[in-house]
């Protein structure tokens, strides 16, 4: 598989996953909120790093932009290997990144609140890395079959 085909499938699934957080987190207050875990990382690193906190609408979009690429980067991960794997491991992909961000907050530190409040709060954080790691796959063979006319 080509490298930019990687990275497409990558960039797919970052935007699917950041758009489905922002949408679902509006509409339901159960809701996992990705963005004030993200927010309080980036605050975290960059206090430790002696950089000054920007303020809470400046730090939401540099948390935004780091998550999208980010993500992008983890995503592409879907594009190595075999073209008919890459839905598969896509959404292995999601599957654990959306177990990372339900169990790994509270032993690096952060508040785990936002990513496990309720039952609820924990299947929808889950469900939301695994639906983005899927698209991340299947973006990766669309992209590799519409390149290979």
């Amino acid at each position: 598989m080509r490298l930019s085909s990687a990275i497409g499938g990558g960039i797919a699934g970052a935007v699917v996953v950041t758009l489905l957080h922002e949408t679902v987190r509006r509409l339901y207050t159960e809701a996992p909120r990705m963005d004030l875990l993200g927010m309080e990382a980036m605050a975290k690193t960059l206090d430790s790093s002696d950089i000054a906190v920007p303020d809470k609408k400046a730090l939401f979009n540099i948390t935004m932009a780091a998550d999208l690429v980010s993500n992008s980067l983890y995503y592409s991960i879907a594009g190595i290997g075999k073209e008919k794997q890459a839905v598969v491991r896509g959404t292995l992909l999601g599957v654990a990144a959306g177990l990372g961000a339900v169990y790994l907050p509270k032993p690096l530190g952060l508040n785990e609140a936002p990513a496990t409040r309720t039952l609820q709060t924990k299947i929808m954080t889950a469900a939301l890395y695994t639906i983005g790691g899927g698209i991340a796959g299947a973006a990766v063979r669309l992209i590799e079959n519409k390149s290979s006319f």
